[in-house]
């Protein structure tokens, strides 16, 4: 195939990694980072012997998105290419695909299993590979499995191996990894090169060219002022101080304001001291006030029928869920001022003015024969089907031609989409038949999204990185980007604090590139041993706190209703990544619920049905039918407290419980549980 043109901001970013240097490339959203980096591989596998490039994704979708849309028109002429995902049959012979195919582009965590697994089909050396290209790579850093990739690539280099791969990272965002100074920033800069053993380059003689390609969209701060009266925000913090009062705070605990994050973040603490003391008034009463704060938050950011609606499911769960007399008080509670709240919630003359800003923000973009495309951003999955309900049933902005759908990430619950839902969502987005995606930040970065010419940030808090991931959306002629907010509210500091973020992204990485080759090489190698120092102490960490305990010393009880239900040593680990529960005994414990519905399909086991608390109706996990025929318990250890010789304790993953878990040995399982079925 004929050799394809870089523009020269994209011709200066690969020069160094043409002479087989390790770098990164740091260029805005739609600068063609991508693009780059598939000249870069086209032409280390014209003049490298036994080539073999590997391109790293953090998500499905862009594997396929890279590869149909960049690799396979560019390189699939020439050579032998493969895209691999958690969903393809080729992740468990992934040894055998890398070295049949010149060009393998996967998620980060196929080729990360496959460097730790020693199956000869699936096993994979760093030695193997000679191209290492890792898409948004800011994300190199602590637990992220990238990093983890990186550390073996690092092990290897410190111990002098010689057969390395050459590194390419990419990314439109490095941060500041939450300095505020010039000197933090250049040291999170610094960290990520070492973490990538890589330096890191942008534009400096193109950047006119740069700016003409991909224009900063116009800004526009949308502010609204603060509502006059809000009667239902008041009723609900009358009735939050009520379940203040018949708790009774200890003497040592305050609570910041209620209806911020400040204090979401408090009684979250609160709840967590109630498990480990059993102290159930205080734990109930702080996942309740909880539901309220977020009901207050929804309803300074949507509709108040949204906020009331949203309490009102959360009371539909507990009616019937009646334990002791914490429990009555706090559903009488809601049920003794539902009518009130309802009342207040349908009074219009009480909205919320930001839905009104919203509104003239989107008809100033669209119309019935405006060509446009949007995103509006909020921040949970709840938001985003509020919106869109509203969007539906708001004539003015329908007469405008908007024909909206909700965006959100893939996962298992019901507000989750599928990857298949995701990928129609925005195939009718890029055809015209929806014009406006209501999104959390699963849009900001990775998507296939085409380009904007209006992006609205409403009612988020977030860092640097994903202001800049969503502003770099807005990449049509003359886009807008807009954040409608109010006057004096957090969003406004925070969009302010995120430009000063950004602005000192750009002077640490000035002054990474200023440094003469042999600080940077110094430094750069003294901050890997101490990262591999560091790794090294905390595995061992680990391992000592794994086995503090033995497992049959530690009980696993409710977080709902403190029963004790199971011992650490009725705990097995499945595959890796699943903890099941194969004591018989368990099932006396819980009932089961509706049917998990997965996205994707596993190797030796499938979901079955929710298992729920008998006592007091808590969710705990689902059951896995493994080998076909087997049912087993998989818990969440997140919905369990352990209590511990030394006294209870929580953790949120099972990696962090203080005792050891073993694999699970499935033949021995089927003899004691099945001693008439022949294991074959």
């Amino acid at each position: 195939m004929a050799d394809f043109a870089l523009y020269s901001y994209q011709e200066e970013v690969v020069e160094r990694a043409l002479r087989r240097e390790n770098i990164i490339i740091w260029l805005p959203t739609g600068g063609g980072k991508t693009r780059a980096a598939v000249y870069v591989a086209k032409k280390h596998l014209e003049t490298t012997e036994r080539a073999k490039v590997v391109v790293l994704v953090n998500t499905v979708h862009l594997v396929e998105q890279h590869f149909h849309k960049e690799l396979k028109p560019h390189l699939g002429h020439e050579y032998k290419m493969e895209a691999v995902s958690g969903d393809s049959k080729e992740s468990n012979f992934f040894g055998k695909v890398v070295e049949e195919s010149d060009v393998v582009i996967c998620t980060a965590q196929i080729l990360f299993n496959a460097l730790t697994n020693m199956e000869e089909n699936a096993h994979v050396e760093l030695s193997d590979i000679t191209l290492l290209i890792i898409d948004e790579c800011h994300h190199t850093q602590k637990e992220n499995v990238y990093n983890e990739i990186m550390r073996c690539y690092l092990e290897k280099k410190l111990r002098g191996d010689p057969k390395l791969p050459q590194v390419l990272g990419l990314t439109a965002s490095p941060g500041t990894g939450g300095a505020k100074n010039l000197e933090g920033a250049v040291e999170h800069v610094l960290q990520i090169c070492a973490n990538l053993d890589s330096a890191i380059v942008s534009t400096k003689d193109c950047t006119t060219e740069l700016k003409e390609k991909v224009p900063r969209p116009f800004k526009s701060m949308d502010i609204v002022d603060k509502r006059p009266q809000d009667p239902f925000g008041d009723h609900l913090k009358g009735m939050m101080q009520k379940i203040h009062d018949f708790m009774t705070l200890p003497p040592d605990f305050r609570l910041r304001e209620c209806g911020t994050q400040e204090y979401e973040q408090d009684v979250m603490t609160l709840e967590q001291r109630g498990v480990k003391e059993q102290n159930r008034i205080l734990a109930q009463c702080a996942l309740h006030l909880r539901e309220y704060n977020d009901t207050l938050l929804i309803n300074d950011t949507l509709r108040m029928m949204d906020a009331y609606r949203s309490l009102e499911d959360f009371y539909d769960t507990k009616t019937e869920n009646s334990m002791d007399e914490t429990d009555d008080f706090l559903v009488g509670l809601f049920q003794d001022n539902q009518v009130k709240l309802r009342k207040i919630a349908k009074n219009s003359q009480y909205e919320n003015p930001k839905m009104g800003k919203l509104e003239t923000v989107l008809r100033n973009q669209f119309g019935p024969d405006v060509e446009s495309r949007g995103i509006l951003f909020c921040k949970t999955r709840k938001s985003t089907h509020c919106l869109n309900d509203w969007v539906l049933n708001n004539r003015v902005l329908r007469e405008s031609g908007i024909k909206a759908a909700v965006l959100t990430g893939a996962g298992g619950g019901k507000s989750h989409m599928t990857q298949n839902e995701q990928t129609d969502t925005i195939r009718k987005f890029r055809q015209g038949a929806l014009n406006l995606l209501i999104s959390t930040s699963v849009a900001e970065e990775g998507l296939d999204i085409p380009e904007c010419n209006v992006v609205v940030r409403y009612g988020l808090l977030t860092n640097e990185i994903a202001q800049q991931q969503a502003r770099g959306r807005a990449r049509a002629p003359e886009a807008e980007y807009s954040v409608v907010a109010q006057t004096g509210g957090q969003e406004v500091r925070r969009e302010h604090i995120n430009e000063l973020l950004e602005e000192l992204t750009g002077r640490a990485i000035a002054k990474v590139q200023e440094m003469s080759i042999h600080d940077f090489r110094t430094k750069i190698n003294e901050l890997q041993k101490e990262a591999l120092i560091g790794r090294k102490v905390a595995d061992m960490h680990k391992m000592e706190k794994r086995g503090r305990f033995n497992a049959s010393a530690v009980k696993l009880f409710c977080r709902g209703c403190f029963k004790s239900v199971a011992s650490g040593s009725d705990i097995k680990l499945v595959e890796d990544t699943r903890y099941v529960n194969v004591n018989p005994e368990f099932q006396k414990h819980y009932k089961l619920g509706e049917q998990v519905i997965k996205d994707k399909t596993f190797g030796n086991w499938e979901p079955g049905r929710k298992l729920i608390c008998n006592n007091c109706n808590k969710e705990w996990g689902y059951e896995i039918k493994y080998k076909k025929y087997t049912m087993l318990p998989k818990i969440a250890i997140r919905n369990f407290a352990l209590e511990t010789p030394e006294g209870n304790m929580l953790v949120k993953k099972w990696k962090d419980v203080p005792f050891t878990v073993e694999e699970f040995n499935f033949e021995e399982y089927a003899k004691d549980n099945f001693p008439e079925m022949t294991i074959g």
